[in-house]
């Protein structure tokens, strides 16, 4: 009877702990929340992060901001990372799969070489890459186009997700595709038909990182895009906050709409994020 109060003690304590913990992290996007919604620009410091006053002002100004020939921005910005960061999703995952397929089923010289390889490319930031990567658009005539930063962003997550659906097909037993070969399917028709199914949470995993790259990544994108109009949400994001002045109310509210559509796909996928992010840890 004595262990079941401290089992009881030890429950409480540990929601406390987690209710606190998550107070701290969500204390930040609770400052964000209160610029957003004050209606106004300037900062306002205080211990609780509380609007005084509810105005949805900033969230029109934002949405309603026009260039100096007088085009919409938001919205053809919104549409800019959706292209951009899909289609980057889209490409990056078909050349992965593929390759990752091959590592995980054939044997061939230069095959660990290879993974080290790609491992290696992790290693480095982004802006490492940022001055060739514009060197080679701008030979191929794809500076200040989306078709460059699509490129750019496709290729560069092929090592990421190659080491993610590697893992993954490592799973999955030889015996399944052995089996489609004595029935006859050749090696495309049993990688689409039973490799790639049984890899859809793996696949989703993969795609929503990918996407979450693209939709996010800023330096690239302030480097190879100059109008105003082929910006991606991030790069108007920056505008807000420059070296002698900030919107910070504008700041807040732009970053909380940048946010919701990567909240809405965790919410959406949250049941395949658990088993892509588990099984692809484990060879059977």
């Amino acid at each position: 009877m004595a262990t079941r109060p401290r089992n009881m003690l030890a429950l409480v304590f540990g929601n406390l702990l987690l209710l606190l913990l998550c107070l701290v992290v969500l204390y930040p996007v609770l400052w964000v929340v209160t610029m957003a919604l004050s209606g106004s620009e300037a900062m306002h410091m205080s211990a609780l992060p509380l609007p005084e006053t509810f105005s949805l002002k900033l969230f029109g100004d934002v949405i309603m901001a026009t260039d100096s020939e007088g085009h919409m921005l938001f919205f053809r910005q919104l549409l800019n990372s959706t292209v951009v960061s899909l289609s980057s999703t889209i490409i990056g995952l078909a050349l992965a799969s593929s390759a990752a397929y091959a590592f995980s089923r054939f044997t061939f010289p230069g095959k660990e070489g290879g993974m080290r390889a790609l491992m290696v490319t992790q290693m480095f930031p982004g802006v490492v890459m940022s001055i060739p990567l514009y060197i080679l658009l701008d030979k191929a005539h794809l500076l200040d186009t989306l078709t460059g930063l699509v490129l750019v962003y496709s290729t560069t997550s092929v090592p990421f997700s190659v080491w993610m659906l590697k893992g993954y097909f490592d799973t999955i037993p030889r015996d399944l595709e052995e089996a489609a070969f004595v029935d006859g399917a050749s090696r495309w028709t049993t990688f689409f038909r039973i490799i790639l199914p049984l890899s859809r949470p793996a696949i989703v995993v993969t795609a929503l990182f990918s996407f979450m790259t693209a939709w996010n990544e800023f330096i690239l994108a302030a480097t190879f895009l100059g109008k105003e109009t082929l910006f991606t949400l991030p790069v108007q994001l920056q505008r807000y906050v420059g070296q002698y002045s900030a919107q910070w109310g504008s700041f807040a509210a732009m970053a909380i709409l940048v946010s919701l559509p990567v909240m809405a796909l965790f919410f959406v996928l949250q049941k395949h994020l658990v088993g892509g992010l588990t099984s692809g840890g484990v060879k059977g």
